[in-house]
């Protein structure tokens, strides 16, 4: 693919868009992130907060830890440190500087202030409200289809739309994502310059790399990746399957690293990158094919979770566990062919596990992914492959990608509702 083609820019813009930092799991994140929107405008601290959140974010905020809470859980929990502590021109790393002090804070701000949360009857997967209230003033901040795209803030009624004279956030701009393919991404990480996704990768490298290792070394939720390299050794297999789980569990469990994500999850950031950094260490790949392989990890998880959207009942490790067995099939044998048959015969494998909000078995969901995605690399390299008719896999790639987008988008939204009547019958 040459420089000059506008897939090309298109596809560095969409890694770029991307690949951001991020500290703890996104949905409390990005309520917190609405929560210090509002608080700012508002100018005090509110004595009410009313909660608005598609069903789906009430799911994956319900039992993860929200960092730098001091272990508090739940939608409260999040808006409070949003209020108390947030800064919002940092994004999803919005409580990431937080003091002791503000902790206490936060848990007096659950006390004396009156949270309200509601799930929203809404068409979208990602839709969050939040509206602070003191006195007769009130902001209210709306966020849409993903993490920190606001689009309409509302003060005392008054809508707010010009960013220079209100201090609202104007829509966030997307690359669009129909120009990708499984033949241009891999045109494109072939023939890329190195230099055009060096920063946004060494981010990646590092951040995750980090949280993987504090993951191991300490004791987060059920400790799986320790589970895996005690019970099965350090065989690169196992060691791809383990960090990422150990990286998971810690994010799950309040660690205060951040983590850089992919299609707005730290899960599916860590899953896509994790196993084929250590693939590449194990192979000796040099710099400019870790970059190359962990391009097409990253664009291939973005390919496949665009048409399930941002959440869904369809695991998001599924995808990027197939992402990262296309990653570690471009290191160790290259072609495309063995690229894209990876990547169908991971999803014919794996393609049922279910999302059940964000919490520590996700990463034992990771594990099972990526062993599902090397399972699908060793069958192929034996000659054995999932044919077209074989239940979801259908003519070839692309179709079977938007097989499984049908699926995760359309065909689990019963299975989604069931998931979050269950998850909160008890409240």
């Amino acid at each position: 693919m040459e420089r000059t083609d506008l897939r090309y820019q298109a596809y560095v813009d969409i890694l770029r868009e991307e690949l951001i930092a991020a500290m703890g799991c996104t949905e409390p994140i990005a309520l917190a992130y609405a929560a210090a929107t509002a608080r700012e405008l508002l100018g005090a601290m509110p004595e009410r907060v009313r909660i608005q959140a598609s069903p789906s974010i009430i799911k994956n905020v319900k039992s993860v830890i929200v960092p730098n809470t001091g272990g508090l859980k739940g939608m409260p929990a999040a808006a409070a440190a949003g209020i108390v502590a947030g800064e919002a021109d940092k994004k999803l790393e919005v409580i990431s500087q937080v003091t002791p002090e503000q902790q206490e804070e936060m848990r007096a701000c659950l006390e004396q202030i009156a949270f309200q949360v509601e799930m929203l009857d809404t068409e979208h997967d990602f839709e969050l409200l939040v509206t602070l209230e003191r006195g007769e003033d009130s902001v209210l901040v709306h966020i849409l289809d993903h993490h920190t795209n606001i689009v309409g803030i509302e003060k005392n009624g008054k809508v707010l739309l010009e960013c220079q004279d209100s201090g609202a956030k104007k829509p966030e701009h997307r690359t669009d994502r129909s120009l990708l393919n499984m033949e241009d991404i891999y045109d494109f990480i072939t023939t890329m310059d190195p230099q055009d996704v060096q920063e946004i990768l060494d981010r990646q490298i590092a951040y995750n790399t980090a949280i993987a290792d504090e993951g191991l070394r300490n004791d987060y939720g059920a400790n799986v990746g320790k589970v895996l390299l005690e019970a099965y050794g350090d065989g690169v297999k196992n060691r791809a399957k383990a960090r990422a789980a150990a990286a998971s569990d810690a994010r799950m469990s309040g660690c205060e690293l951040p983590v850089v994500i992919n299609s707005g999850s730290g899960n599916q950031g860590i899953t896509c990158s994790v196993p084929v950094i250590e693939y590449a260490k194990e192979v000796n790949a040099s710099q400019d094919k870790l970059y190359r392989a962990l391009a097409l990890s990253n664009l291939t998880a973005i390919h496949l979770k665009t048409g399930i959207g941002t959440l869904s009942a369809y695991c998001g490790a599924v995808s990027a566990g197939a992402a990262a067995g296309a990653g570690i099939a471009y290191l160790t044998e290259g072609s495309f062919d063995v690229v894209k048959h990876t990547v169908v015969n991971a999803l014919a494998v794996v393609s049922g596990i279910l999302c059940d909000g964000a919490k520590p078995s996700c990463a034992a969901k990771i594990a099972a992914a990526i062993d599902g995605a090397l399972l699908g690399l060793d069958l192929y390299r034996s000659g054995q492959q999932f044919y077209n008719g074989d239940g979801i896999v259908m003519r070839n790639i692309e179709e079977t990608v938007r097989g499984v987008g049908i699926i995760g988008k359309y065909g689990m939204r019963s299975t989604n509702e069931e998931i979050i009547h269950l998850m909160l019958g008890d409240e």
